[in-house]
């Protein structure tokens, strides 16, 4: 069972906060001088709202762009390549462990403990600043930090009930309901390639994890809620760190309050009990394990950093897309390294999601350079 968080640090100082924050007040200054009619519903989905405003000398001004437009593709790129292999590694890294000793809700405890203690050296060492809360915003990260929690509490339980395959088929919907969310509560658009870019990336899961598939009416209804969470928690993540908080506020404010959960969860379901007797029985013995955790650790906290500050520079629609193209490459490297075998159908499966990713990828950055340029 792999656990879960999604769940960046690319700051080599608190100058490129200050400069977000910057930029970010700049847009808001900006928009204060629109029109009701013209302010759009979500801000960060128009590059221009119609055509450029004009102002007094003839001239075009341009309105906010989605922030992942205003993103180059390199840097995007660059994160993605990053983001992809840490969550491989880390996904080797689990099963290696929960191999030997499992404990998947004490694992997450490992996971978000490691992210708080690493967050708070960093504020620490002067790298990481966090604001003064309201009571508001406060109340906002601790819904958030059960949002998490609750995400990976049902997606466990859901497995428990139906067969791997049909809850990846499920999970691989993750993209549509990230495009719903975004057109209901936001009023986003989205062309109709985009639309098109998502029937290979969920047929191409469809085939690559073609296999058994069994679900109970509980074992589907807990799956489908696990599909609706993740897209709410990674929609609510990108609103997050592309409005008042950065990616490292947020991973330090809530990580303590998702480690605590977790720890909860993990007492209550008996996981804390049966690590006693883990440990009388010599199970935590071998030295190798315990550097095989912190090893674990570190990379969870890695990925964290890097996983939020992709989310903000790539988008909620593109991780979620990434979530898909993750299944295809984890067979492919279950191939490799643990001599996996696979089928026609299944290895036919992996080539059309890799295909899918490329044609989403074509798409946005067709969007991007489309909305770079303001309208004459």
């Amino acid at each position: 069972m792999e656990s879960r968080m999604s769940t960046p640090l690319s700051q080599s100082d608190s100058s490129e906060k200050f400069d977000d924050y910057s930029e970010k007040m700049s847009s808001e200054s900006d928009h204060s001088r629109m029109s009701p009619v013209d302010s759009p519903r979500d801000l960060e989905a128009q590059a221009f709202l119609g055509d450029a405003n004009q102002t007094e000398a003839g001239s075009t001004v341009p309105q906010q762009v989605a922030h992942e437009h205003r993103t180059s593709f390199s840097t995007k790129l660059a994160f993605l390549v990053v983001y992809f292999f840490l969550n491989l590694t880390l996904t080797v890294s689990n099963k290696a462990i929960l191999g030997s000793v499992r404990f998947p809700w004490l694992l997450t405890t490992l996971h978000a403990s490691a992210t708080s203690i690493g967050c708070f050296a960093l504020m620490g060492m002067g790298y990481l600043e966090v604001k003064r809360l309201n009571t508001r915003e406060t109340l906002v990260l601790t819904a958030f930090s059960f949002l998490f929690t609750l995400n990976i509490a049902i997606s466990n339980v859901s497995l428990a009930a139906v067969s791997v395959p049909f809850h990846q088929i499920m999970r691989s919907l993750c993209p549509i309901c990230t495009i719903a969310i975004y057109r209901v509560v936001y009023g986003r658009t989205y062309s109709k390639e985009t639309y098109l870019s998502m029937i290979p990336l969920i047929l191409g899961v469809a085939l690559a994890t073609a296999g058994d598939y069994y679900a109970t009416l509980i074992g589907f209804l807990l799956t489908a809620l696990g599909v609706v969470l993740a897209a709410i928690k990674t929609v609510a993540t990108n609103r997050l760190i592309t409005g008042k908080f950065s990616p490292m506020e947020v991973l330090l404010l809530m990580s303590p309050l998702a480690a605590i959960q977790c720890a909860v969860y993990a007492f209550a379901n008996g996981e804390v009990a049966a690590v006693r007797i883990a440990i009388a029985d010599g199970a935590f013995s071998s030295p190798m394990l315990g550097y095989g955790l912190a090893a674990n650790a570190c990379i969870a906290f890695a990925l964290n950093i890097v996983s939020f500050q992709t989310n903000k520079v790539a988008g909620a629609l593109t991780i979620s897309v990434c979530g898909n193209v993750k299944q295809a490459l984890t067979i492919m490297l279950g191939i490799v390294l643990f001599h996996v075998h696979v089928g026609l159908v299944n290895g036919f499966g992996m080539l059309v999601t890799l295909a899918g990713a490329a044609y989403y990828s074509k798409v946005e950055l067709d969007t991007k350079r489309s909305k770079s340029q303001p309208k004459k």
